[in-house]
């Protein structure tokens, strides 16, 4: 089979809230400004959209949205939790609406051995023809997957890419330098979109492209093409923003952000709650000095 080549901007999307429901017409509205933006690919159900919240005829209305107004972009699906059972039934669940990919996180709060890692995401591959996206985020999940085993799932047909957010260079460019032909990695972490780039990896999902898909576009574009002093200036120009919206757990920061430039409420569900007045004061100068307020 032809591995789905997914390089460039993807943009982790939000899920924005009005009075405690999902607030379905705003949605339509943030996944058409991603397209009519640039981006690349799109990623609905993921961290940012605060997936763990969310009902599962929720997360069929908000797939089915995106499917509608993606245009020709690919959609990669949130479909992870930390048990194998629960994880194959989001995938029945979501795959009426034809996503082309489903992105699968690390089993949180469980702490697998490495082979047990191996064993679920060969699992989940094997349970669906459409292709896998892996998704390394210690910081969440409380756990590492080793280069090694990222690298033993890569040669599993279906599995396409890694998302590596964990902030460890050497263990990145590892799979990167190693990775077999038509398995791309995408970096996790908006601040190294031009290091992990610049050393061969494709692509990056984004928090901060809620805010400025065209830029992150821009970015993602420039280090493919190789131009590195525009995406240098890019990526300068953009890093208090990338910093920024790490400053509480994210989504907050970025909900707060897009509140600010009148996107959507800034609503999020419990246990999350708006962002501080000291973020929100943070947000709002750097928004300004991005000219987006």
């Amino acid at each position: 089979m032809d591995r789905l080549d997914l390089h460039g901007c993807g943009t982790a999307l939000v899920t924005p809230f009005r009075d405690g429901k999902v607030d379905y017409g705003t949605f339509a509205s943030l996944v058409d400004r991603q397209v009519e933006a640039g981006v690349h690919f799109l990623v609905p159900l993921g961290t940012t959209g605060e997936t763990p919240c969310l009902e599962e005829s929720e997360k069929e209305r908000i797939l089915e949205i995106t499917m509608e107004h993606r245009k020709n972009l690919p959609v990669v699906v949130g479909g992870g939790s930390n048990s194998l059972l629960h994880t194959t039934e989001s995938i029945r669940l979501l795959e009426k609406y034809s996503p082309d990919a489903y992105l699968i996180v690390v089993p949180y709060y469980n702490k697998p051995t490495q082979k047990g890692l191996y064993e679920y995401f060969k699992a989940v591959a094997g349970s669906t023809d459409k292709a896998i996206v892996l998704y390394n985020v210690p910081g969440r999940t409380g756990l590492n997957m080793t280069a090694e085993t990222t690298l033993r799932l890569a040669e599993i047909p279906n599995i396409v890419a890694v998302k590596e957010a964990s902030g460890n260079y050497a263990q990145i460019s590892e799979i990167i330098r190693n990775a077999p032909e038509g398995f791309n990695v995408l970096s996790g972490n908006d601040d190294e979109t031009l290091s992990l780039m610049a050393t061969g990896a494709k692509g990056i999902i984004s928090v901060a492209s809620n805010i400025v898909p065209a830029e992150m576009a821009a970015l993602a574009e420039a280090l493919l093409g190789g131009d590195m002093a525009e995406a240098r200036r890019l990526h300068h120009r953009l890093s208090p923003l990338f910093r920024n919206c790490f400053i509480e757990s994210n989504p907050i920061p970025v909900k707060s952000a897009m509140a600010l430039m009148g996107l959507i409420e800034n609503e999020l569900r419990l246990p999350l709650v708006p962002a501080s007045e000291h973020t929100e004061a943070v947000l709002k100068a750097t928004l300004k000095k991005l000219d987006l307020n």
